[in-house]
């Protein structure tokens, strides 16, 4: 029988999935965990084996830590901060008790927004709205302006800065209202094989270039990482709005810092999309030693008009999540306390090499 025609076992079952899976004994040490746990949380199967869980992930709700004890307990918890090392990541975990096995557990853990597709396609279809909105409001403010710069040469010259103010703000709208469009639009810039520090230091540059030279910036890249596959416009156009943002955010502070990092990503992380799973090794993270965005804001950082800049229209994150997910990657946002760090993490899958089949 053709291997691709033989159904795939419990153990194959558990290693596809984009959750990770750790397999518990009566005393909360691992036993088995998938290659989604690997990745999620940065340590190998071998090294996880073998750990006692609470040893492996710290939670930050006493009561989900207390009903742990009780073997028999099932549980599900959405929306929990989990630390694990020096990250802190927002989960929503499950913990299966196995009948034939008495103490025996299933843990899951997925981030928050993981596979949710569903939203992702009804937030598309709502932002499909002001685009089109916005396209018919282009029009007349074509026209408005026309008519400012007609009416500017017939004024006085005292009269003539009030003209010149319904241009300018005319073309703020024009430029919001185009940040609106591209949200809104289904078609993704194509993507190819990509140098992932080229594009890193381009941005790098151009913020220093618009005046963030206060700042302290610092690369820690790993040099052997291959191509992404990503638009290089696109991703270029996402960095630099993530590290801008990461610049105002620490720009009060005594030593403002930005730190730009990549690293490969052991094990499998993975996107679902239109069914088939994606993998995405290839981290970038740009963290910043700022006071953090305001706890109310941090849930809905990449929605629409949500923001924290008294002069900010909110479109700038969600572009960002937009562009990231046209190239098939994701991104999220953690705040380390601790360590009084913000981080927004970009995960991308690698280019293909020549004839290998996506």
């Amino acid at each position: 029988m053709n291997a691709t025609s033989e159904r795939p076992d419990a153990a194959a079952q558990i290693a596809g999935l984009i959750f990770a899976v750790l397999l518990l004994d009566p005393d909360l040490v691992v036993r088995e965990a998938n290659p989604a746990a690997e990745d999620l949380l940065h340590r190998s199967a071998r090294r996880l084996v073998g750990e006692p869980l609470l040893d492996v992930i710290a939670l930050d709700d006493e009561r989900v830590a207390q009903r742990l004890t009780d073997g028999e307990a099932r549980l599900t918890v959405r929306g929990m901060a989990m630390r694990c090392g020096e990250r802190v990541t927002q989960v929503n975990v499950t913990v299966s008790p196995l009948a034939t096995h008495p103490g025996w557990r299933v843990m899951t853990f997925s981030e928050v927004g993981q596979g949710e597709m569903g939203d992702q396609g009804r937030e598309e279809t709502a932002l499909r709205a002001p685009a089109i909105l916005a396209h018919e409001i282009k029009n007349p403010l074509a026209a408005i302006r026309g008519a400012g710069q007609l009416v500017a040469r017939k004024l006085d010259e005292k009269d003539r800065p009030l003209a010149t103010m319904i241009s300018a703000e005319v073309d703020r709208i024009a430029r919001l209202i185009d940040r609106m469009q591209r949200l809104g639009s289904e078609r993704a810039d194509p993507v190819a094989a990509t140098n992932l520090h080229e594009a890193i230091r381009s941005a790098t540059a151009t913020v220093q270039a618009a005046g963030k030279q206060r700042v302290e910036m610092v690369e820690e890249f790993d040099p052997s990482l291959p191509p992404v596959l990503a638009s290089r416009d696109a991703l270029e156009q996402v960095l630099i709005n993530l590290v801008s943002n990461a610049c105002d955010a620490c720009a009060n502070e005594r030593a403002p810092r930005v730190v730009i990092r990549t690293r490969f990503v052991s094990g499998l992380v993975s996107n679902l999309k239109l069914g088939r799973a994606i993998r995405l090794p290839i981290e970038i993270t740009v963290s910043d030693n700022g006071p953090g965005i305001d706890p109310i804001l941090r849930d809905h950082v990449f929605e629409p008009f949500v923001t924290s800049k008294a002069s900010g229209q909110g479109l700038g994150l969600a572009l960002v999540r937009k562009l990231i997910r046209d190239m098939d990657g994701r991104i999220g946002h953690q705040r380390d306390e601790r360590e009084g760090l913000t981080h927004f993490r970009i995960h991308l899958p690698l280019a293909r090499e020549e004839g290998e089949q996506p």
